[in-house]
């Protein structure tokens, strides 16, 4: 009988965040998987959790994956945990999670919080709908190619991004958006140094090439505004169809081919190209 893997969430700042569920799952674990095993060390000696670990990351993944297959055929339980937030999320742990099922290893989740739902929750920017993007590429063309596709993306957008990265990004954001887009900058979410800073792109890029910046960014960027239909007189719905008309149309029915065309009443339309008043 096969084991079991389970995802483990971990604090994204605060070690108060960690649930006594969460600590049940790593205390039962025969072996965790971590992306960083020194990261992971802190939080297991905070806890008083000792366990084996085991590193697994984007660079060893391939690696690594099969023996944590093996352990997990065999009958072991192995938790799956990443520096902070949720495993498999922007994270190599999706491969492993997607391996499981492809052979039929049960898979289970202890929940926590992730830095991209958080940071939309106090964004305060629309949060019915948005899309995550995650890291952008460093490779210019796929980062311009990534960019160029949601030139026209309505949702709230959430970006993730490292320190000496984010003056570049705000810069190709602002390229791509406008500098008067708005953005919500949220920094060392539930830490000491917190900061959830609402403003433009171009504020954003002002204020941080004045203030260096520090600690791990999640960046919040609303979406094009819908474009409002343009609004057609009665007197341009009129001229329209009395153009119809001019081609051959009788009244009634260039009346309501420009209704249907500019939204205005085919009566009021058709009362004026026959003269009618009330």
């Amino acid at each position: 009988m096969s084991g079991r893997l389970t995802l483990v969430g971990t604090p994204i700042g605060n070690l108060s965040d960690f649930s006594p569920r969460a600590i049940e799952a790593l205390q039962n674990a025969d072996v965790i998987a971590a992306e960083d095993t020194r990261v992971t060390l802190k939080l297991l000696n905070h806890f008083g959790i000792k366990k084996p670990l085991v590193s697994y990351f984007e660079h060893n993944k391939q690696l690594r994956a099969e023996p944590l297959l093996q352990r997990l055929e065999a009958g072991e339980q192995v938790v799956l945990v990443s520096d902070a937030g949720m495993p498999a999320i922007s994270d190599p742990g999706e491969d492993l999670v997607n391996e499981c099922h492809r052979r039929g290893i049960a898979v289970g989740v202890v929940p926590s919080a992730t830095a991209m739902a958080t940071a939309v929750a106090v964004s305060g920017l629309p949060s019915g709908r948005f899309t995550f993007e995650g890291f952008l590429s460093v490779t210019t063309r796929t980062r311009r190619e990534h960019l160029d596709s949601l030139r026209n993306e309505r949702r709230t957008m959430v970006f993730y991004e490292a320190p000496h990265k984010l003056l570049r990004t705000l810069e190709d954001l602002a390229d791509t958006f406008g500098q008067d887009r708005p953005i919500t900058v949220v920094r060392e979410l539930t830490k000491l140094h917190e900061e959830i800073l609402p403003t433009t792109l171009g504020g954003a890029l002002a204020h941080f090439q004045q203030t260096p910046p520090k600690g791990e960014f999640v960046l919040v960027v609303g979406g094009a505004a819908e474009e409002q239909p343009q609004e057609i007189s009665l007197e341009e719905a009129v001229e329209r169809a009395r153009g119809y008309m001019d081609e051959g149309m009788r009244a009634a029915d260039a009346a309501k081919r420009s209704a249907l065309e500019t939204g205005c009443r085919k009566g009021e339309i058709y009362k004026h190209l026959v003269g009618k008043e009330d």
